[in-house]
């Protein structure tokens, strides 16, 4: 879970830093961009960053939605104050 935790930090670190809150959304592959190596050359990498953005999106602190034959996501402004609660209390992973 830590792992998981851990990409899911930087997803939300990414997201946020590219100001992608509500309507200003970006595609699904993006996430994986600027990832460290190995959680992209491996399958157990893939499948950590698979699970991590399932969970953002459960915990509805990303929104998903199809666009251009692609999802699209963003961070749910609604959440945003839990969002950056779980970002301060995972900073240091």
């Amino acid at each position: 879970m830590e792992e998981e935790t851990k990409v899911m930090w930087l997803i939300i670190e990414k997201l946020a830093r590219m100001n992608r809150w509500g309507g200003s959304h970006t595609e699904i592959t993006n996430l994986t961009k600027g990832l460290p190596l190995h959680y992209i050359r491996s399958n157990k990498g893939k499948r950590t960053i698979q699970k991590a953005i399932k969970e953002l999106i459960r915990r509805e602190f990303m929104l998903a939605k199809p666009s251009t034959g692609e999802f699209h996501v963003s961070l749910n402004p609604k959440k945003a104050k839990e969002i950056m609660q779980f970002y301060e209390q995972h900073k240091k992973l």
